[in-house]
């Protein structure tokens, strides 16, 4: 029957997991001395509904295999259990590293041998690293570091096909802006390189502990199944250098901005003409193929 309550977590599909709640985390937290702090950008969900609602915004079934950055106390990665067969959470923080498996033995003896955990920087890890092939990455990232490691991961795992993350709420925004946003820039860009990015919710502060000072939000994106250019390293590293010189001086047109890159204004014209692009344009008026199109134009 279902609940009249609001706030009841709802049903799990596999009904093995005790997700944890506002009292668990800081029960956790105060048993083996973790005490969240900024520069790891800790801030633990606590809120079963939330996790829940990320997993099924990402669209995870039984195939996936899951990679969680981050993963704190377990939150997330209990929820992920319920719905998936494998998850490999990577983890930068010693203690916790160490006391997830136990958490999740205690809470879902029955999933504990589908998860993996990865002692290590996520925007240091490789496929080498893991001990499987994820397909999907699914994480509440570290949001001081949370474009870098989300670029990273998709740029060494061309297996992952889609992403959903929890962000800063302006990263969000900024990450699913499209050309001739104000927002629009370098994050936008880059992750559109990759493939379709679509902002999928927000997330208010009440779920976290400690509440942070920022709104969250939640991104999708999804790999492009047929690449429309190529993704090679040496090709990607062309067009983001590109991209951060027409966005490292906003205000001047594409001419004056590329011109370091180029080697003149005159040579960056040149390739903005051969590129279909008008030379007065800002680079915020560019969508990721333009980019593309400019990166592969040589020196005349």
């Amino acid at each position: 029957m279902p609940s009249d309550d609001p706030d009841a977590t709802p049903a799990s599909p596999r009904g093995l997991a005790a997700l944890l709640g506002p009292a668990e985390v800081r029960a956790l937290a105060e048993e083996f001395g973790v005490r969240p702090t900024k520069q790891l950008g800790q801030n633990f969900v606590h809120d079963a509904n939330t996790v829940r609602r990320i997993v099924s915004a990402a669209g995870v079934g039984r195939d996936d295999v899951v990679l969680e950055v981050g993963p704190g106390l377990g939150s997330l990665t209990l929820a992920l259990l319920d719905v998936v067969d494998r998850v490999v959470a990577v983890e930068l923080d010693p203690k916790l590293a160490q006391r997830l498996p136990t958490t999740v033995g205690q809470r879902a003896p029955e999933l504990a041998d589908r998860l993996d955990v990865v002692h290590m920087d996520a925007m240091k890890v490789l496929p080498a690293d893991l001990p499987v092939t994820p397909t999907a990455l699914v994480a509440n990232l570290p949001y001081n570091v949370a474009v870098p490691v989300l670029l990273h991961l998709f740029a060494e795992f061309p297996s992952l096909r889609t992403a959903l993350v929890m962000v800063q709420s302006e990263v969000a925004d900024r990450l699913a802006a499209t050309p001739g946003s104000k927002i629009y820039g370098v994050p936008s860009v880059k992750a559109r390189f990759f493939g379709d990015v679509r902002r999928a919710g927000a997330v208010g502060r009440s779920v976290f502990w400690p509440v942070p000072q920022v709104e969250s939000g939640l991104v999708r994106i999804d790999r492009y199944a047929q690449p429309p250019w190529p993704v090679d390293e040496i090709h990607r590293r062309s067009v983001f250098a590109v991209v951060d010189a027409a966005f490292a001086q906003r205000r001047k047109t594409l001419r004056a901005a590329l011109g370091g890159w180029a080697g003149s204004p005159a040579e960056a014209e040149r390739r903005l003409v051969a590129a279909g692009v008008e030379p007065s344009t800002r680079g915020e008026k560019l969508d990721a193929a333009a980019f593309v199109r400019l990166a592969g134009i040589g020196g005349g």
